[in-house]
């Protein structure tokens, strides 16, 4: 690396160290995560222990908390767009924060039924479709558009971090003091995460669009950009069917790992938490990639290797004898790349999106991304049915590498966003 490089590497570490506005995001994002992952052990384990909860009204439990990103996932876009963000952000960390407080208050006086955890779930989840937004739509107001990679690497490394340390933190806090006290712990880290939004600065209001257009005109508008830029189009693309192909393989990868592999419980669990440190890796990794090569080229990068491990996972059952050396190894540079990739699209969407129609934007890949999992893990389930797990794990595998064919045969391999030095 050039003498040149390096001094903009520096340059761009201490910009962000002293940007006090990202700085208050990043705790903000920080805190919420690790309150998040709490909740994502606490609330089913609360569930189950004391509602004696079915595995349907466990099923039921675990869609409540992913529909809102099909039900609203457009609308939140315009409505994104429309308002200042940063009161956004505050008011859906304070909402969230008072929803999950009347589990354990409900809890306490002895009324908490199953129902009541179904509408805290859909309604913290819609919640976090519209913060999830919000961030991403705000966060080129206050860090320059060449610092978004290292923004995004700082953030998602929080996540990260709160994916390895979360629900261990939360098994811990459910087994010495109860799931309603690691469920209120949770709703105090939205109090405090909106407490250091509110410190941010607000957006100008050129940054949001004018109100009185027709909202279904402005998702079309959304899409037509998303649709008419090639890059963005090209990572959408690739996004649905990287999204269904998880789906369909994470269905079946416990099963996989339990009876073809034969792993007991606690080999599975290392292996899965192993995703959660390989993401970390990852979040590192793109943060160093920034300066040596293209936003594009990591992308590419990522995808591609994200489907080579993805494919030797099920081609552990022909090596018996190092089949969990080769899904320890997976499971880490799988996630590794996976978070290399992601972190540099979202850069890229941040570039090329103005800020009028940024919500619209990141609201779209939200719904065709996510969106597409549950219903891949629908098809995971029946195909795996019909022709056995580790036919259904190469089937998602194949589903990776075309996803990765849709970027690496696109503009996006030749894209140079404005903060990059190649």
């Amino acid at each position: 690396m050039t003498v040149q490089s390096e001094a903009a590497s520096s340059t761009r570490r201490e910009t962000l160290r002293r940007n006090r506005d990202f700085m208050n995001l990043w705790i903000s994002e920080s805190i919420s995560q690790i309150g998040s992952h709490v909740s994502l052990v606490a609330l089913p384990l609360l569930a189950v222990l004391s509602l004696d909860a079915s595995p349907a009204q466990m099923g039921f439990l675990s869609a409540a908390g992913t529909a809102p990103v099909l039900l609203i996932g457009l609308f939140v876009g315009v409505w994104v767009d429309r308002v200042r963000r940063r009161p956004l952000m505050v008011v859906a960390d304070l909402a969230r924060g008072l929803f999950l407080l009347t589990v354990p208050v409900a809890w306490w006086f002895g009324v908490l039924r199953i129902e009541m955890l179904y509408a805290v779930a859909l309604l913290t989840g819609a919640l976090t479709v519209i913060f999830d937004v919000a961030w991403q739509t705000y966060l080129p107001s206050i860090v320059p558009r060449n610092r978004l990679v290292d923004a995004n690497s700082k953030l998602h490394l929080s996540a990260s971090v709160a994916q390895v340390s979360g629900p261990g933190a939360g098994g811990l806090l459910v087994g010495l003091a109860g799931a309603p006290i690691a469920i209120l712990l949770d709703a105090l880290s939205f109090f405090a995460s909106a407490g250091f939004i509110a410190r941010t600065s607000p957006e100008r209001a050129d940054q949001t669009v004018n109100a009185s257009r027709n909202v279904f005109r402005e998702i079309a508008d959304g899409l037509s950009f998303v649709y008419r830029e090639s890059v963005l189009r090209a990572i959408v693309y690739s996004k649905v069917i990287q999204a269904f192909s998880g789906g369909m393989f994470f269905a079946v990868y416990v099963l996989f790992l339990a009876d073809d592999l034969a792993l007991g419980a606690a080999a599975i669990g290392v292996v899965l938490a192993l995703g959660g440190i390989g993401s970390l890796g990852g979040a590192s990794l793109a943060g160093w990639l920034g300066g040596r090569v293209s936003e594009g080229r990591a992308v590419v990068g990522g995808q591609f290797f994200f489907g080579v491990f993805g494919a030797t996972i099920p081609l552990a059952v022909l090596f018996p004898s190092v089949a969990l050396a080769m899904i320890v190894l997976s499971e880490l540079l799988q996630w590794m790349t996976y978070v290399v990739a992601q972190i540099n699209e979202v850069s890229i969407r941040q570039s090329i999106a103005p800020d009028t129609h940024l919500g619209r934007v990141h609201s779209v890949f939200q719904f065709f991304g996510r969106g597409m999992t549950p219903l891949g893990a629908i098809a995971g389930g029946i195909l795996g049915e019909f022709v056995g797990v580790p036919a259904t794990l190469v089937v998602a595998s194949v589903g990776f590498f075309a996803a990765f064919l849709f970027v690496a045969f696109s503009p996006v391999r030749g894209y140079i966003s404005p903060g990059d030095t190649v």
